[in-house]
């Protein structure tokens, strides 16, 4: 795991060697162990080093292929190097998985790609070609940025590197910020920097002198492996692909663990790790003093059961308030939920670990979260659609007249929709504010259209490959296109490599996801969320984590913005208030609805705009 970065077309570039090692310098938190720097005539290529495999200098990177032709700066892991080294015509001088990816591009070119199973985003430089490939995972697990100058284009791991090049203006981009508003993220490939974008995931960049192209390599909706085996070879299926998995995340040349909520997946994960490996496993999870909050007694049960070698993280509001500048300052995009991650990395990482397996991306392939129940219930009332379109929507007026809120305005939402296919239903599904209620806090003359609802469409819409999935597939697709890759594993990126802390998410292997997507909806969620996975695991998996209620991985934050960060919150909305783009007013009201407990606004409506104002401060990001 590592920050890559780099810049392709030097000729308007006053000294790129000095702007590389700007933004190399931004990174030095996600690669502490080497810093090194490639120029050419017409590339820069830029890496910061966090040794996991082959920890030999000869590893470091940016690296050149035998022949001098390719050079490659590479963040991330490819699980099945060894492998594809065995296939390959090579003179090997590492034990490195980067030198299996330049083996591989010199024999097979991009159809390497299609071999590669890991996580991954990399810059390679054809020196005899004259191009430069960025490349991205399937999942979109690692992060690339990239943005236009003039005749140059620069990219990195990072938007803050970018950002310290000098180059690139901070200037915040309105479109990327109503989407923000709506769904406590940004969605690839927009940013908040208005000309930063990010790199799709399953993309890669061909740039050259001529023209730039992109390439979809991998589609999550057009590779599900529609299945027609037995129920019991579905299972026996499933719990090979995760087994193996989770055994391919096993390869590292430095200390690993895992984190552990008590729930089922991380608990699965844990019990599949203590199986491939002799020495007990290193788990490691947050407790808090409020019990209703934590979990840590469902954890202790499963490291007991497995033996494990057990951290409890006891964390006090006190301490917690003291750390929060430091997590909030840690994050390269903001959202509503990083802190959590950067807490229990930062203990993983000072109990001497360098790597870690997470649960991350189980409740999205295994139809955990409520909306997979309420997409359904939806689905199976199509017979509302029967009602005329006026109708439909003086009930939805009603409701909001009987309750106002923002659940009441999702439910008219729906009732207004042309169908209840998945695209009409989903849009609503995660919106953090209603769109009147932003025009209250923001200055938005006019919405810019929803991007999920797009986006949603593009992937399972009518007409698309991923319209004839199983249903509950193609909403674990809508929330792995949408909430996973824009939230979660942002988040679980920029907080872990905060600390130089390299987590691996053995839910998000292709070939697994690929297998589960088409598994029939009867098995995943006949009474009880992830019930195809609790019965492909049921020899493992204790009942009182299997039937324990769901809590999510939080924070009480609803108790702590109302006493211990009550200051902190409200003088970050004030100063919020003072930019051209945000009404004073409205965010008052928006803060008084959250003490009274009104209209739905709870903590997760505060905190994410809380997290907004602390990056553009930060990052001096410009009206």
């Amino acid at each position: 795991m590592c920050g890559i970065s780099g810049i392709f077309g030097l000729e308007r570039i006053d000294d790129p060697t000095r702007v590389i090692r700007l933004m190399n310098n931004r990174m030095e938190h996600r690669g502490p162990d080497a810093d090194g720097v490639f120029v050419s005539d017409q590339v820069a290529l830029g890496h910061r080093r966090l040794a996991i495999i082959d920890l030999n200098e000869s590893a470091n990177q940016p690296m050149t292929s035998h022949n001098g032709r390719y050079t490659l700066v590479f963040n991330g892991e490819v699980y099945n190097y060894r492998e594809l080294r065995s296939e390959l015509q090579y003179p090997f001088q590492t034990e490195s998985d980067t030198e299996v990816i330049i083996a591989a591009w010199n024999q097979w070119g991009p159809a390497a790609l299609q071999r590669f199973n890991g996580m991954f985003a990399f810059a390679l430089w054809d020196e005899e070609q004259k191009e430069l490939f960025l490349v991205r995972d399937r999942l979109g697990i690692k992060p690339l940025y990239y943005a236009e100058k003039d005749h140059s284009v620069l990219f990195a791991s990072e938007l803050r590197a970018l950002l310290a090049s000098g180059l690139v203006q901070k200037k915040l981009c309105k479109t990327a910020l109503a989407d923000y508003m709506r769904y406590q993220t940004v969605h690839a490939p927009d940013t908040l920097v208005e000309g930063v974008n990010m790199l799709m995931p399953g993309h890669y960049l061909k740039i050259a002198d001529t023209e730039t192209t992109t390439t979809k390599y991998w589609s999550i909706s057009e590779c599900v492996q529609r299945t027609s085996l037995s129920d019991a070879d579905n299972k026996s299926q499933t719990r090979s692909l995760l087994s193996q998995a989770v055994s391919r995340r096993l390869v590292a040349d430095v200390p690993f663990g895992a984190f552990l909520s008590g729930g089922i997946d991380s608990s699965l994960i844990v019990a599949l790790m203590s199986q491939h490996q002799k020495e007990p496993v290193k788990t490691f999870t947050i407790s808090f003093d409020e019990s209703e909050f934590s979990e840590a007694a469902y954890a202790r049960m499963v490291a007991e059961k497995y033996g494990t070698q057990h951290t409890e993280i006891i964390l006090q509001p006190s301490t917690f308030l003291k750390d929060l500048p430091a997590a909030l300052a840690a994050m390269d995009n903001p959202t509503g939920d990083g802190p959590n991650t950067f807490v229990v990395s930062r203990a993983t990482r000072e109990a001497g670990v360098t790597m870690a397996l997470s649960g991350t991306g189980g409740d999205e392939l295994f139809a955990g979260y409520e909306v997979f129940k309420r997409m359904e219930a939806l689905r199976q009332r199509r017979w509302l659609l029967s009602f005329p379109k006026w109708f439909r929507n003086l009930g939805g007026n009603m409701i909001q007249i009987r309750k106002r809120g923002l659940a009441s305005w999702k439910m008219a939402a729906v009732l207004s929709a042309d169908y209840f296919d998945l695209e009409y239903l989903y849009w609503v599904s995660r919106l953090m504010l209603t769109d009147k209620r932003i025009k209250d806090v923001a200055h938005f003359p006019e919405l810019p259209a929803n991007k999920v609802f797009g986006a949603v469409a593009a992937e399972v819409g009518y007409g698309t490959p991923g319209f004839k999935l199983p249903f509950l597939s193609q909403v674990s697709i809508a929330e792995t296109i949408t909430y996973l890759q824009n939230v979660l594993l942002r988040d679980t990126d920029q907080m872990s490599m905060a600390h130089a802390l390299e987590v691996r998410v053995p839910f998000l292997d292709h070939d697994l996801v690929e297998f589960v997507l088409g598994v029939p909806d009867r098995l995943k969620y006949p009474h009880s969320p992830k019930k195809f996975l609790t019965d492909c695991f049921s020899d493992l998996l204790m009942p009182e984590i299997v039937n324990r209620p769901k809590m999510g991985f939080t924070f009480p934050w609803q108790d702590w913005l109302r006493n211990d960060l009550r200051d902190f919150a409200g003088d970050s909305l004030s100063d919020l208030g003072k930019s051209s783009h945000f009404n004073p007013v409205g965010l008052q009201n928006l803060w008084s609805d959250f003490e009274k407990s009104q209209y739905g606004i709870n903590w997760s409506r505060i905190m994410y705009i809380v997290t907004l104002q602390q990056w553009l401060a930060q990052n001096e990001i410009n009206d």
